[in-house]
């Protein structure tokens, strides 16, 4: 059963008007309803226009927000959803069932697109019991801003619903701890009676469907990997340990996730990538613990893209919550730690707090790199009194403090990811020396004898505060079929356009001219510091190009559109399809690169 939220449902706040228009349509918002299992349905929000999952990463395909009904003797409910499906969640709701009769509430975490509506069931139904982990609870307590019944659980605790007098099956639900997937106060539930699995957002993706479940692995595969490097790649450690959790449960047929389709019929496919990306990622012992707040200011989304960042240079890291990481775990994580990052913290913190900050600070290391952030919340101790007691403490400085003057934009987060990329690189400068020393004499020269043209990509998404934008130089680029026009661009993983060039995303293809290309070539080949303009000082033609700025300089551009990317070991294959080009002088002839070795640029 699907429904579709009529325009008033929506509130006039939750879209922008598109750019030249008066107005814009409300986003589509509906809602479907289906049994997944004996006594149990699903009740997914499809909110097929968003764009962005807050301001740091865009969206492709839209998402969900998936909720789930449970009938034994008792009733219970895992997760509600958005604020924006207050109009309309809740009238199908009570078409399912009376809310006054649902004796549980299991709240798998309390991120507002999970926990948006559990303040107006509490006012439906204020006996009913909120189950969740013990962080959880008191997250709610200072979410919904009303006296409520809980249960706070851990790994191994059960709840009984009972047996289903009409399907005769037995809903017995185990927990398990998954903290960090992606908040700290996560929990999974499994039900011993269906063989369901519910994991919110662990093993879930940004795709909005009516296909209920997993029914085409290759058309969600993208996505699904694209989420995975967004918000539970850097915390690889934290996935294989619920992982390790999991394969203690009996057999799992299904896992209901908090976004997306469920995972039913190529289970095997999803765990067996989750599992192999997240050891690829938790390999050697050098790795970056990057701290923040929960639910304190903007550190929950600034650490993860610093943490995206220092992932993408293929460096281990960790995300570290001080706010729910007990004093022994923080001083073992932040002691072992290669690098650490940390925010600023409230100028006046509450004793609990403080005495994290202690356990921060005394277990820092001589020899570490160590950065901070601003947090950006509401009394912050200024930024520069961290950085102090930092380099008082003799740490090496691994970036510049990332100063937050504002409510975060994209280009800040890019600045943040950027951030996080230079210091994956410093923790992995030994081992690409090593590799560049690696390959045989001889295969290393014939190798080098590939030559290629010299080009520059760029790419720019978003508009204002969405902005967003990137430039590389590429060399590896060759032409890939003829119908539809299509070209391959090889981008190292921890190149920053590399964000910008997911399925779907336009970028541009600047041919550079063999008699005119130097000075561009110094250009783009310097290292920028986060957050820089790459086109500052060159000249562009803005415009020209959907996906990006087109060089005035150029001999030619190539508009392109990623229609598929490839993994390699350090760079990304990507295959787009060209949809728009011209040349600048027919007479001019391609700049070209010859290299005497083959394990560098």
């Amino acid at each position: 059963m699907t429904i579709t939220s009529p325009s008033s449902s929506v509130s006039p706040t939750a879209f922008s008007p598109a750019p030249g228009s008066a107005t814009a349509p409300p986003p589509r918002l509906s809602l479907q309803r289906q049994s997944i299992a004996a006594d149990t349905t699903a009740i997914r929000s499809l909110d097929w226009d968003r764009s962005r999952f807050d301001i740091e990463f865009g969206l492709r395909n839209g998402t969900t927000y998936n909720a789930f009904l449970v009938r034994g003797e008792r009733t219970a409910l895992i997760d509600t959803s958005h604020l924006k499906f207050e109009d309309t969640w809740l009238p199908l709701l009570k078409e399912e069932i009376d809310p006054t009769t649902i004796d549980h509430l299991i709240v798998s975490h309390t991120e507002p697109d999970h926990s948006g509506l559990i303040g107006h069931l509490i006012d439906l139904h204020p006996e009913i019991e909120i189950v969740g982990s013990k962080v959880a609870i008191q997250f709610l307590e200072n979410q919904v801003h009303r006296p409520f019944r809980s249960r706070a659980v851990k790994s191994g605790e059960e709840l009984d619903l009972g047996t289903n007098p009409t399907s005769g099956v037995a809903h017995r639900f185990e927990f398990l701890s998954a903290p960090n997937l992606h908040w700290p106060d996560t929990i999974f539930s499994f039900d011993h009676g269906t063989g369901t699995l519910y994991t919110c957002d662990a093993f879930g993706l940004h795709y909005c469907s009516e296909e209920l479940f997993d029914s085409d692995p290759g058309a969600i595969a993208p996505d699904f990997r694209f989420y995975y490097d967004c918000l539970m790649g850097p915390n690889a450690r934290s996935v294989l340990q619920a992982m390790k959790r999991m394969d203690a449960l009996p057999a799992i047929n299904t896992i209901a996730v908090g976004h997306g389709p469920l995972l039913r019929h190529h289970l095997d496919l999803w765990l067996g990538d989750y599992r192999d990306w997240s050891t690829g990622r938790s390999k050697g012992e050098a790795y970056a613990a990057v701290c923040y707040l929960s639910q304190y200011g903007f550190c929950d989304r600034i650490s993860q893209a610093i943490a995206r960042g220092i992932g993408k240079a293929e460096a281990q890291v960790q995300l570290v919550d001080l706010r729910a990481t007990d004093a022994q775990e923080l001083a073992a994580l932040v002691g072992e730690a290669s690098a650490v990052v940390v925010p600023t913290w409230p100028a006046q913190p509450d004793p609990e707090l403080q005495a994290s900050i202690g356990t921060l600070l005394a277990a820092l290391q001589s020899g570490q790199w160590v950065a901070c952030y601003d947090a950006y919340g509401s009394n912050d101790e200024a930024i520069d009194t961290v950085a102090s007691q930092l380099r008082g403490l003799g740490q090496k400085q691994a970036f510049e403090p990332l100063r937050i003057r504002q409510v975060p934009s994209a280009e800040d987060y890019q600045r943040c990811e950027e951030a996080g990329t230079d210091l994956g690189q410093l923790l992995t400068r030994e081992k690409t020396i090593a590799a560049m020393k690696s390959l045989d004499g001889d295969l290393d020269k014939a190798l080098g004898r590939l030559s290629g043209g010299l080009y520059v990509v760029t790419a720019r998404q978003g508009e204002g505060e969405s902005l967003r934008s990137g430039a590389m130089v590429a060399s590896w680029v060759s032409q890939a079929s003829f119908e539809p026009p299509g070209l391959t661009v090889a981008v190292a993983k921890d190149r920053a356009i590399e964000a910008l060039m997911q399925v779907g995303d336009r970028f541009v293809l600047n041919v550079l001219r063999e008699d005119n290309h130097q000075e561009l070539l110094r250009h783009f080949l310097r290292r920028f510091p986060p957050g820089a303009d790459r086109f500052a000082g060159v000249a562009t033609l803005d415009g020209v190009a959907v996906g990006g700025p087109v060089l005035g300089d150029a001999l030619a551009f190539l508009g392109c559109r990623v229609a598929q990317r490839l993994e390699g070991p350090d760079h990304w294959i990507i295959y787009a399809v060209v949809e728009e080009g011209n040349v600048a002088d027919t007479n001019a002839s391609t700049a070209v690169h010859h290299r005497k070795v083959g394990n560098h640029y």
